[in-house]
């Protein structure tokens, strides 16, 4: 990572590569700690975090995607050549809460906020009366933090309702836990 310093704000670049159940990783620029954008690594494309941002710089994917593939080479070959002990898997916290105060009949979003992730790898499941929903679902990438853990948020639209009970299911790597937040 590349950090440069304007004045009283920060700006950081670079690729963060990581071994769990497979290869895996991101590339990420970063201001005051927020996000900007990410190349997604799948569709080959940079994703602003706010469509607005792309107004006012651009990023080519295939620096990014470049700059993956020369970190992932190099990660595998550190596994390759040493005696490494595995990460520990931390335990992810959750909390959930909507955007704006509950008023019956009025659409609003839960917001489903975990911290403490490593490895970077969960699967999250919003439940409706402990059905999965699915509609109306939207979820951020990682965002990586100064511990070297992540966070992520997830969000629900929906309408409220005294017949409805809503929640947010985590499992993170360890397959063998889940967390369930209401």
């Amino acid at each position: 990572n590349n950090t440069c310093g304007l004045a009283d704000h920060v700006g950081t670049f670079g690729t963060t590569v990581y071994h769990s159940y497979g290869p895996s990783g991101q590339n990420t620029n970063d201001f005051d700690e927020d996000e900007l954008f990410y190349v997604d690594l799948k569709k080959k494309e940079t994703v602003w975090r706010k469509s607005e941002f792309c107004n006012f710089a651009k990023f080519d994917p295939q620096g990014g995607l470049r700059n993956f593939a020369m970190m992932k080479n190099i990660l595998d070959l550190l596994l390759r050549e040493s005696n490494y002990t595995a990460a520990t898997n931390e335990v992810p916290e959750v909390i959930v809460f909507s955007r704006t105060s509950i008023e019956l009949g009025q659409p609003n979003t839960l917001i489903c906020f975990i911290n403490n992730i490593f490895p970077p790898v969960i699967n999250i499941t919003w439940l409706q009366n402990g059905q999965t929903v699915t509609t109306g679902v939207m979820e951020t990438n990682f965002y990586p933090q100064r511990d070297n853990s992540f966070q992520k948020l997830s969000y629900l639209t929906f309408i409220p309702s005294t017949e409805d009970a809503y929640g947010c299911k985590v499992i993170p790597f360890s397959q063998n836990l889940q967390l369930l937040e209401t």
